[in-house]
């Protein structure tokens, strides 16, 4: 308990304001307990989220408010909409429900840290799911006692003290505070990491948390190391969520390796546990296929797309739904662009067309790809499948949803706005009446 008493009189200035993440629980109460008896002259908010899962969730936030009452402290509260069965919920929803709740309140207060009270068991477990799992570098590390946000930090200052320490100091102060009857329960993961496995490392060695603390902080140090050395090549050949395979395939493999951990550590920061070394083995799998257009979907939505010599990183979003938009004199598309009517061009470029309306069937629609869509191109004999010609144009997945596609009333296919004229297409000698730009 003296380090995490010494950190925080080293952390905590005069006037500043604080959040603290209160659950009611041991840990919690001990964090909150042991910031009260620093006697700074700091403002202490309680932030209390009520998940909505179990029958006494009602219960704690009461006792909470109660206790925040009686100390004088501010307390905010939130409480999650129920759902019918606790498997609905997901993990990372939750997670990002949590911290959006907890943004806004430091936003409030204009607060500098956010404080959890995760401990050094708490460390322990983590480190060693993620080993057994498999994680990233950075993954291994488990979490730190202090974490960078935008606009503030997360502190976990009991990463010193392990449970037992906590429930002395509760029973010491005589300070109250519920329990979680889940927490006894072996249907979750970490529950049989704290029950069968952290027995047997305490009783190898008591202080076995400060240990992997040390393993931890050692190991953070070799990431940052490393992530020196691979931050030049990062810059040359990862930009804007794009990867350069040509330039990846210069480097070594364990840069490559690297690269790649930099790229999820990017994509996913503070959820890495979500991700493990065999999301790394697919993304290298389909960098090394000879397939030149190659598709995986990873946790949390993350889309990786290999299109010939590019890896692009995505957060997989609504497919563009169908439509079929009659062709007025001016046509607003859902890609944001527009087809005109005009008068007149000398432009020749495949954002224009002219035609005929006698060789069509009127009126004209532009509508999205459907199956089995061919079209003939411009100086060509036969038909063609649109299918083959974005392929053939090397259009990406997101830019083939997105493609206008220009058919008659009859479905014939005359124009892919900018990008293939039809054999509808009129030189500026022939005979047309409609004349169309794309812009």
């Amino acid at each position: 308990m003296k380090e995490t008493v010494a950190y925080l009189n080293s952390l905590l200035k005069k006037n500043d304001t604080i959040v603290i993440g209160l659950s009611g629980g041991p840990d919690s109460m001990c964090l909150l307990n042991i910031i009260m008896s620093l006697k700074k002259e700091i403002k202490i908010v309680c932030a209390h989220i009520n998940h909505n899962i179990r029958e006494e969730s009602k219960n704690e936030m009461k006792f909470i408010k109660k206790y925040c009452a009686n100390h004088c402290l501010a307390i905010e509260t939130i409480t999650f909409d129920k759902k019918s069965d606790i498997e609905d919920y997901n993990e990372l929803e939750l997670r990002e429900k949590r911290y959006k709740f907890f943004d806004e309140i430091i936003m409030k207060y204009n607060a500098k840290f956010l404080f959890t009270a995760h401990h050094g068991d708490d460390l322990v477990e983590t480190i060693l799911m993620r080993i057994s799992r498999g994680s990233t570098l950075k993954g291994y590390t488990g979490f730190q006692i202090e974490t960078p946000k935008k606009t503030y930090k997360v502190i976990k200052p009991l990463i010193f003290m392990t449970k037992e320490e906590i429930m002395e100091y509760l029973s010491e102060n005589n300070i109250p505070y519920v329990i979680d009857k889940t927490n006894n329960e072996d249907n979750y993961t970490r529950n049989r990491y704290r029950h069968n496995i952290l027995p047997f490392l305490k009783k190898e060695n008591k202080n076995i948390h400060l240990k992997y603390l040390k393993f931890s902080r050692e190991l953070l140090t070799y990431y940052n190391f490393v992530n020196e050395i691979i931050n030049n090549e990062i810059s040359k050949r990862y930009v804007k969520k794009s990867l350069d395979i040509k330039g990846f395939n210069e480097l070594d493999k364990i840069i490559q390796t690297k690269v790649i951990e930099y790229v999820l550590d990017d994509n996913y920061e503070d959820n890495l546990y979500l991700v493990n070394d065999k999301h790394i083995s697919l993304i290298l799998d389909i960098i090394n296929n000879p397939k030149p257009n190659i598709e995986i979907n990873l946790p949390d939505k993350l889309r990786i797309t290999k299109f010939y010599n590019t890896i692009k990183i995505s957060r997989n979003k609504k497919s563009l739904e169908k439509y079929r938009i009659p062709i007025e004199k001016e046509t607003l598309l859902p890609n944001g662009k527009k087809i005109k009517v005009i008068e007149n061009t000398s432009k020749n470029s495949n954002d224009y067309i002219k035609l005929d309306s006698k060789e069509l069937t009127l009126p004209l629609y532009v509508r999205t790809r459907e199956d089995g869509d061919k079209m003939v191109v411009k100086n060509m004999n036969s038909a063609k499948k649109i299918k083959d010609i974005f392929i053939n144009s090397k259009l990406s997945k997101d830019e083939r949803e997105k493609q206008p596609i220009v058919v008659d009333s009859k479905g014939e296919v005359v124009w892919l706005p900018g990008l293939k004229k039809s054999k509808f297409d009129k030189s500026k000698e022939g005979n047309y009446d409609i004349i169309l730009w794309y812009n």
